[in-house]
């Protein structure tokens, strides 16, 4: 009865055995599984970035071009892209760090715990055994001595050569043997009745106890492996609202392309201000028909000069004031240098207000630096101003003569200002058009950009002009370009930045 017993206690033992460790096999695969979704969501953010930097704009052609909306609103939809990329990529790290660590590390106590339960069943039954074995060899041994010493009796009492103290010798001994056995029964019943106890705590206590730690267990990691399903889904709910922004902003990209105001633009550019050719003239060939005897009738032959609008010609050196251009281009190009100077001259007084700056600090405090080691900057710095200033005014002069002459032949009586007056002082720090706070971080990594913390709070020094910039003032003085959009935009499409005046 006991062997059945513990027989059908190791099939349980085997099934428990089993079932637990089929459990931690599916741990295992669930991270193994989300591991190769965190590998495919950043290869593929990583891709998407790759195509985002092979189309974004290079050079200054495509600078030139994103002033028109449709040329812009591409640009728009690569910033947006990237930023979806980076949301892939965060999903792939929240799901590692989440999911992949933390699985890992609570598996390798589940292992652990599940191993010393197993091994306490297994020693509290290995105890139960040898208990059972001992007690049943120790009885079956005293009965067979004495049921060996009754029957060597009753055999010389038989054999008819042996002496009668050879009967009673073995009499005695039998009787002795049955005596030792009798004892042993005693004892065998009391070690018999302290095994069955013993076996009863093992049934109805110690394995109950453990098996229950196993059930606890194997509940607990249950529960735990559903979380983690209901986190892979959850990790990514999380981003969706700045997926879906990332969206909505492709969507506005295109929704914002005029065709009209492009066709506009581009008719602005390339307006050269000429005026159209007149008629050709009615040229009587027949006069030069005149008979040979008329002295008087004899004319030099005419040569008219052959009109070929796309005839090539040898194209003289661009002259620095772009005199060899149409006015009205000549115009923009004068204009635009003067901008280009100007951003160059204030970014160069930027530079050296910088190092002026420096050179105090490393006065108030030398161990900083060499006060002496900044003189070669500054004075560089001081002769690119100069040279700046002096391009400046050479060009708002030829700017003014340029005016004045197309306004004589256009005929035009205007006042028509091309250029901004530009202090000569240089003293006067620009006042802010307005303020704004950062919805979210933006990485300045581009030259020209700044970067920016989610809501912090700048001061607006140039509006967006149309191609999704706006140059903004931190509050360490730090200045450059950020992403911006339309008022409009803002409250139905929660773009990156709310402005407000």
């Amino acid at each position: 009865m006991c062997v059945l017993t513990l027989f059908l206690f190791q099939d349980q033992y085997d099934g428990i055995d089993k079932h637990t460790q089929s459990g931690l096999d599916l741990v295992e695969r669930y991270i193994k599984f989300v591991k190769e979704r965190t590998e495919i969501e950043q290869s593929y953010a990583k891709q998407l970035r790759s195509l985002t930097k092979k189309y974004a704009k290079r050079g200054s052609k495509e600078e030139q071009d994103c002033k028109f909306s449709n040329h812009g609103s591409f640009q728009e939809i690569l910033n947006e892209l990237n930023d979806y990329a980076g949301q892939r990529e965060l999903i792939a790290e929240n799901m590692m760090t989440g999911i992949c660590v933390e699985l890992t590390k609570y598996l390798q106590e589940l292992k652990q715990e599940r191993k010393t339960h197993l091994s306490d069943a297994k020693k509290a039954q290995q105890t139960l055994e040898s208990s059972f074995k001992h007690l049943e060899s120790r009885f079956a041994k005293e009965w067979a001595e004495a049921d060996k010493a009754t029957q060597q009796a009753e055999k010389t009492e038989n054999d008819l050569n042996a002496t009668k103290l050879d009967v009673e010798k073995a009499k005695t001994h039998a009787h002795a043997r049955t005596h030792t056995a009798e004892e042993c029964r005693n004892d065998y019943a009391a070690q018999l009745q302290k095994y069955n106890k013993e076996q009863n705590l093992f049934y109805y206590s110690e394995i109950p106890q453990i098996f229950n730690k196993l059930q606890d267990m194997d509940e607990r990691r249950i529960r735990r492996l559903a979380d983690g399903y209901c986190q892979f889904s959850e990790i990514e709910k999380k981003v969706l609202p700045i997926i879906s922004k990332c969206l909505e902003g492709i969507s506005a990209a295109g929704a914002k392309i005029n065709e009209k105001q492009d066709s506009i633009l581009f008719i602005e550019q390339h307006k050269s201000g000429f005026e159209r050719p007149g008629d050709v003239e009615f040229e009587d060939y027949s006069q030069g028909i005149k008979p040979a005897t008329s002295d008087s009738s004899l004319h030099p032959p005419k040569v008219r000069a052959k009109l070929w609008p796309f005839s090539k010609k040898h194209k003289p050196p661009a002259a620095e004031d772009f005199s060899h251009l149409p006015p009205e281009q000549r115009k923009k190009r004068l204009q635009a240098k003067i901008d280009d100077i100007t951003k160059e001259l204030q970014k160069t007084q930027d530079q050296s207000d910088a190092l002026e700056k420096m050179k105090g600090v490393y006065e108030q405090n030398p161990q900083m630096g060499d006060p002496s080691s900044l003189e070669p900057q500054i004075t560089e710095t001081a002769q690119n101003i100069g040279r700046l200033r002096g391009e400046l005014a050479k060009y708002e002069v030829k700017t003014h003569t340029h005016t004045r002459i197309w306004r004589h032949v256009a005929a035009v009586d205007q006042p028509h200002n091309i250029y901004t007056e530009f202090d000569d002082e240089f003293d006067d720090v620009q006042t802010p058009i307005g303020q704004c706070t950062a919805l979210y971080t933006f990485e300045g990594n581009s030259e020209g950009t700044i970067s920016i913390m989610e809501g912090e709070l700048l001061s607006i020094m140039e509006e967006d002009k149309g191609d999704g910039w706006m140059r903004v003032l931190r509050a360490n003085g730090e200045e450059g370009y950020i992403p911006s959009s339309y008022e409009e935009s803002l409250q139905e499409q929660k773009q990156l930045i709310h402005i407000w005046e």
